[in-house]
């Protein structure tokens, strides 16, 4: 089963793909979005959705160090509600706290890539690790029961 797994921010959101398989997360895109003009991009959504034959999607939530649920949640909470209204499909959140650090950090260890390089690729890095902390996750709960 193919996830999609999304990095949502004020001005773009991050997309990742599950292998078929659901054991590997790979960034794909950073689609640009207008969150203060109500422009989300789930057009280009919907045509990474139907190429990529995705059929649930995990929504990073970024909560506080102290585990509760600030502005941008309730901002990812909602783009959750458009994907259920838009596709029907279903949607999981996964706590993203310090993956856009994580990252960077990989970002410039491994790869010692320039600051203007990494703004072009954090959000579709930072949705790969969202998505593949997910799956990890989902799948050592499908071993133990």
């Amino acid at each position: 089963m193919k996830l999609m797994g999304l990095d949502v921010g004020s001005r773009t959101v991050g997309i990742a793909i599950s292998d078929a398989l659901g054991w590997t997360a790979q960034g794909i895109e950073i689609i640009p979005i207008k969150e203060e003009e109500q422009i989300f991009g789930l057009d280009r959504v919907a045509e990474l959705v139907a190429t990529h034959e995705v059929q649930g999607f995990v929504v990073g939530l970024p909560k506080n160090m102290n585990n509760s649920l600030g502005p941008r949640a309730a901002a990812s909470k909602h783009y959750g509600e458009m994907l259920t209204e838009k596709f029907g499909l279903p949607v999981d959140f996964e706590d993203e706290r310090l993956t856009t650090v994580e990252a960077e950090r990989m970002l410039v260890e491994q790869a010692d890539t320039s600051r203007r390089k990494r703004k072009k690729v954090i959000d579709k890095l930072a949705a790969g690790l969202i998505l593949q902390n997910y799956l990890d996750r989902h799948g050592k709960l499908t071993k133990e029961k």
